[in-house]
C-alpha cells in the first residue's frame, strides 16, 4: 500500500533498529512496494545478555528478516567504529529505531548513551547526507498524566521515557539550527502485530494472551481490566504514519495511535471471539504501584501535519494478527476453520 507520494524507487534508505519489531516491518515495506530502493538495516541482533530485570538486552532477531534481500549491517549504534560503516553510503532518508525500548530497565548511563548519545551521532549523519530523519519517539514521554496525552505536556516517569523526551528535544533544536532538514519524531503508543514476537516478555499483550489460549490456558489479567484502557495500534498503521511523516507539513513530535483507548478485557474477549473459545478469564492483583489507568493519544496534530488517519480498530487488527499468532504458536490454520465451521451447526 502507498501511503504518499514519495517514489522511493532509486532511494538509499537506513533502518536502525531494523532487525527488529517495527524497522523489520519497515524494511519488508519498502522491499515489497519499492523494489528498486536500497534498503540497509544496521542492528546489533541479539545476545544473551540480560537486564537486571530479566529481559533480553537485545531484540533483533534474523528470523524477522527471511527474505530480505537489501544490505544487512551487524552493529552497535554506541560503537563509533561500527558507524563507521554507514559512511560508505549516502542516506535519502533514515528511520531511527535502535534503542533500549524497555521500560523497566533502570540503569540511566545505558539508556542515555544508546538512546540519546547514539541520536547526535545519527543526526550528523542526516546533517551530511541531507537525509529526511523519521525516528521513533514514544507515548512513555507523558508518564502518568491524565489521558488525553498531548504533544507539548510531558512527564516521564522512568530513564525510558525520559531518553526519548530528551531525544525530542534535541530534534528540536536541531530543526531550527537546521531549517532545510526534516526531522520527525514519532511517539509510538501500544504497537502490535507480525513481527513482534521476539520481543518475548516484552511483547503485546495481544500475541501473550492469544498463546495463553491456544495452550487452553484461562487468559489472565489483572484485576479490574475492563477499567485499564490502552491506545492499541496496529503495526499497518504504524507504517503508515512513519512514511506520511517523510513529507510533514512541519517538523516536530506527533502521537502515533488511534484516539480511541481499548480495555485489557477487551483484548481477551475479542481474541477469544476470533479463536472460537469461551475459557473465561482469571484475575490476579496488579502487582506495580502507580500504574498507569488509561492512554487515549491526541492524534490531531498528526492528522493535520501528517495526513495520518488509523485504519485498523481494535477488532480488525486482531483479526489481522491471527493468521500470525496461529503460525508462530505452531497451530495449523485449519484447525481454526474446522472449529468454525462446526460451531455454526
Amino acid at each position: 500500500m502507498m501511503y504518499n507520494n514519495i517514489d522511493f524507487n532509486k532511494k538509499t534508505i537506513l533502518i536502525t533498529g531494523g532487525a527488529g519489531f517495527i524497522g523489520s516491518n519497515l524494511a519488508f515495506y519498502f522491499q515489497e512496494n519499492f523494489p528498486y530502493s536500497k534498503i540497509i538495516v544496521f542492528d546489533c541482533f541479539r545476545s544473551d545478555e540480560i537486564f537486571p530485570n530479566g529481559n533480553l538486552k537485545s531484540f533483533g532477531h534474523c528470523k524477522n528478516l527471511i527474505g530480505f534481500k537489501g544490505d544487512i549491517i551487524c552493529g552497535n549504534i554506541n560503537n563509533q567504529a561500527d558507524l563507521a560503516l554507514l559512511s560508505d553510503y549516502k542516506f535519502d532518508f533514515i528511520f531511527h529505531h535502535a534503542a533500549i525500548s524497555d521500560t523497566r530497565v533502570y540503569n540511566q548511563e545505558i539508556i542515555m548513551k544508546t538512546n540519546v548519545n547514539s541520536f547526535y551521532d545519527l543526526l550528523a549523519i542526516t546533517k551530511k547526507d541531507g537525509a529526511v530523519m523519521v525516528y521513533a519517539s514514544s507515548g512513555a514521554t507523558y508518564g502518568n498524566l491524565p489521558s488525553p496525552q498531548t504533544v507539548g505536556k510531558e512527564s516521564p516517569v522512568n530513564p525510558y521515557g525520559f531518553s526519548k523526551y530528551i531525544m525530542d528535544q534535541i530534534a528540536t533544536r536541531y530543526s531550527k539550527e537546521n531549517p532545510d532538514l526534516t526531522i520527525v519524531g514519532l511517539r509510538f503508543f501500544n504497537v502490535y502485530g507480525p513481527r513482534e514476537y521476539y520481543k518475548a516478555n516484552t511483547s503485546s499483550m495481544v500475541i501473550q494472551l492469544g498463546h495463553q489460549i491456544l495452550d487452553g490456558k484461562i487468559p489472565r489479567l489483572f484485576k479490574g481490566s475492563d477499567q485499564i484502557f490502552r491506545d492499541f495500534i496496529y503495526i499497518d498503521d504504524v507504517l503508515q504514519a512513519c512514511i506520511k511523516a517523510c513529507d510533514p507539513k512541519q517538523n516536530g513530535s506527533y502521537n502515533v495511535a488511534t484516539g480511541i483507548p481499548r480495555s485489557f478485557q477487551e483484548i481477551a474477549d475479542i481474541l477469544q471471539n476470533e479463536l472460537n473459545t469461551n475459557l473465561g478469564t482469571e484475575y490476579f492483583p496488579n502487582p506495580y504501584d502507580g500504574y498507569q489507568m488509561n492512554t487515549q493519544a491526541d492524534i490531531s496534530n498528526t492528522k493535520e501535519n501528517l495526513g495520518f488517519k488509523p485504519k485498523f480498530s481494535l477488532e480488525k487488527g486482531i483479526k489481522a494478527y491471527i493468521p500470525e499468532i496461529l503460525r508462530l504458536h505452531g497451530t495449523d490454520i485449519s484447525w481454526l476453520i474446522c472449529k468454525t465451521k462446526l460451531l455454526k451447526f
